[in-house]
């Protein structure tokens, strides 16, 4: 069983930092991870993604340059720092895990993951 727990969400003010934590409590996935995010009455949109072997990150344009992907495998814990918030990046956080090797770098869909956490909301006010 795959159980993916994340923490982290807070409120903050535009230029602020938050880091998500995400903490898989199940059996170790060996595939890429991502976060996804969706903002009330959006669809749930791609928000970065990690390989296993994660030495690099891929991320959406909206985030480049401000979020930053990590994962810790030997704790199963997938990271994303996220510092000059904007309101615009105010959103419910989900992440998400393979169970199939594919590209990390190449999709950004959705159905390329098959678990996926709770939910972590992220409020930046202006």
């Amino acid at each position: 069983q795959v159980q993916l727990v994340e923490s982290g969400g807070n409120s903050v003010q535009a230029g602020g930092s938050l880091r998500l934590s995400c903490v898989n409590t199940g059996d170790r996935l060996n595939y890429c991870m991502a976060w996804f995010r969706q903002a009330p009455g959006k669809e749930r949109d791609w928000v970065a993604a990690i390989p296993y072997f994660g030495a690099i990150g891929y991320y959406a344009d909206s985030v480049k340059g401000r979020f930053t992907i990590s994962r810790d495998n030997a704790k199963k814990t997938l990271l994303l720092q996220m510092n000059s918030l904007r309101p615009e990046d105010t959103a419910m956080y989900y992440c998400a895990a393979a169970s199939r090797t594919f590209d990390c770098s190449s999709s950004k869909s959705l159905n390329d993951y098959m678990y996926w956490g709770q939910g972590a909301q992220v409020t930046v006010s202006s």
